[in-house]
């Protein structure tokens, strides 16, 4: 019985560390907007039709672009501050279609529109963000792993109820 809640102790210290290392594997930049147009972009194959229809897209900047290698990518970003408090709550998912049209880049992304008023409260003005790669399969997985052992928990729990 010891041994058996030991291990499932373990099970969630393992599973809350799973979640703390996705957490802190973000990094801090800073964003700023672009306004239309919007076409033609650096990255391939985006026409009117292709861009992201909820409008949350970005262009990358000289760290992020990785020599094109950034087209397509989803990163999950929010704000963290500003000048005069602009951040909204909460975290949007913008997927990389161009790259940064001004040179240097004054920023690390530079959003769409409606990507920045989704994050921020005022209009063009530059913010600090947190950004990690977006990778909906990582997040799912966790989802299903933390459920699946919760169920082998509850089993297991049910089981000893019984003997």
């Amino acid at each position: 019985m010891e041994r058996e809640r030991w291990v499932a102790v373990a099970t969630l210290v393992g599973l809350i560390c799973d979640v703390c290392l996705l957490t802190v594997s973000a990094d801090v930049g800073t964003a700023t907007s672009y306004d239309p147009p919007y076409l033609p972009t650096k990255c391939p194959g985006y026409t009117e039709d292709q861009l992201p229809e909820n409008g949350l897209f970005v262009a990358a900047g000289n760290g992020v672009w990785d020599n094109g290698a950034a087209c397509g990518r989803k990163y999950q970003l929010r704000c963290l501050s500003g000048l005069r408090r602009p951040c909204k709550d909460g975290s949007i998912v913008v997927e990389v279609v161009d790259f940064c049209r001004l040179s240097p880049c004054p920023s690390t992304f530079v959003l769409s529109n409606r990507a920045f008023d989704a994050v921020s409260k005022i209009p063009n003005t530059k913010i600090n963000v947190e950004y990690a790669q977006y990778e909906s399969s990582l997040q799912y997985d966790l989802v299903v792993n933390v459920s699946s052992s919760a169920k082998q928990q509850q089993y297991a729990s049910q089981t000893r109820r019984r003997k």
